[in-house]
């Protein structure tokens, strides 16, 4: 059997890889700058390192309080956990320059083989699809023939413009790592911040999450707004100048996230999976675990089809997707343009993140990727909580 290419070695490539080559498939995982580490706030649910057997090891720091500041920058702090105390109640904060690497080597350690070059060229035909790479080291131009491929090449996937896919519309995502004095590090050992406010995110929110030993200070500006993001970046440090007061800028980065998913996601011996694919989810921005997790679905849909790689065999693996998960976009989708929509609107969503319902139905959705049930009293006192802060915020305005 021909092999699969999987494009794309970050986190789900890699974990795409994985699967097929523990399957006994042939894979090559072709990557174009294994040196080059991914800008990401580094938060996964700890359920990922259960589903997807990585060591905890990989944890740069766990959280286990979280924090809105609203535009006026009152607050609301409240403890991460679901609907029962597990030991499991906290938020995973990892490195991509750890996490990243230890996936692709778990892949070809189980026989994925690992080529450094960038995709030029991409032909699907009927008995397989040709695919032209230049190799980095050398810059030459080498050729596979293989049986399908999954694009995993993140929000300007290289996989989808050759399929003559449109661009998706994007936000970019803009931080800082910073080095902190010991005592100013004390404040974000289990805690992490989200910042609301079009002084520092018109669309979307701003954070400081911790790592091992420092924290990551950052932004998302919508489109429209990106070229702006450098402003938002200022403003939200200018905000938090006390805090970050003594801080080493250590290293500056920025990347794109999509913000829609595509129409499909599967056709002729193609996949796309992750960022390719606009699997990054509203509200949070969050991308990593359903980078890994389409990657994974996406091989055992190929696993389970071939030697059949046609559309219709393929899209078994949207399908799927969207019977799991469409609610939970839809509802998220909802949730960003209603909680951001303006700043009245995000002192309501603050106000909202107290309530104890809200804040335990959140967790248990998020640390367990489900929708979670809300019971019928839960409801009450949500839409009555949610209901008292519209008036409180929007009556002024018409007095």
């Amino acid at each position: 059997m021909k092999p699969i290419l999987v494009i794309g070695a970050s986190v789900g490539g890699a974990t795409a890889a994985n699967r097929l080559a523990t399957a006994g498939v042939p894979v090559v995982l072709l990557e174009k700058d294994l040196s080059w580490v991914k800008p990401c706030g580094g938060a996964l649910p700890p359920v990922a390192f259960t589903e997807f057997d990585i060591p905890q090891s990989l944890i740069s720091r766990k959280v286990y309080r979280a924090q809105v500041y609203s535009p006026s920058n009152r607050v609301t702090d409240f403890a991460v956990s679901g609907l029962r105390q597990r030991e499991t109640d906290y938020i995973a904060m990892t490195r991509r320059e750890d996490l990243d690497p230890w996936l692709r080597q778990r892949a070809v350690q189980n026989g994925a083989q690992l080529i450094e070059g960038r995709l030029t060229e991409l032909q699907v035909r009927e008995d397989g699809v040709r695919a032209t790479y230049r190799d980095k080291a050398s810059g030459e131009k080498h050729e596979l023939f293989v049986e399908a491929v999954i694009g995993a090449d993140g929000a300007y996937s290289t996989t989808a413009k050759l399929l003559g896919l449109p661009r998706l519309p994007r936000c970019i995502a803009i931080q800082e790592r910073i080095y902190l004095p010991e005592e100013k590090m004390a404040r974000w050992q289990e805690t992490a911040a989200l910042y609301l406010g079009h002084d520092v995110s018109p669309d979307l929110y701003a954070w400081v999450f911790p790592k091992r030993d420092h924290v990551a200070v950052g932004c998302g500006a919508g489109p429209g707004n990106t070229a702006e993001a450098r402003r938002l970046l200022a403003n939200l440090k200018q905000r938090l100048a006390d805090e970050l007061a003594g801080g080493e800028v250590f290293l500056e980065e920025a990347h794109a996230l999509p913000m829609s998913p595509r129409p499909h996601m599967a056709f002729d011996r193609v996949m796309l999976v992750g960022d390719a694919a606009g699997l990054v989810v509203h509200t949070s921005g969050e991308g990593i675990y359903w980078a890994m997790k389409s990657g994974d679905m996406a091989a055992r849909t190929l696993i389970e089809s071939l030697p059949d790689t046609s559309a219709r065999a393929l899209r078994r693996y949207e399908k799927q997707w969207w019977r799991e998960y469409r609610t939970m976009y839809r509802f998220l989708r909802w949730l960003q343009k209603w909680g951001y929509g303006n700043e009245r609107q995000m002192e309501v969503f603050t106000d909202m993140c107290r309530n104890k319902d809200v804040q335990q139905l959140t967790f248990e959705s998020y640390m367990h990727k489900n929708m979670t049930p809300v019971p019928w009293l839960a409801q009450v006192r949500m839409t009555a909580d949610i209901l008292a802060a519209q008036i409180r915020h929007y009556l002024p305005r018409w007095a």
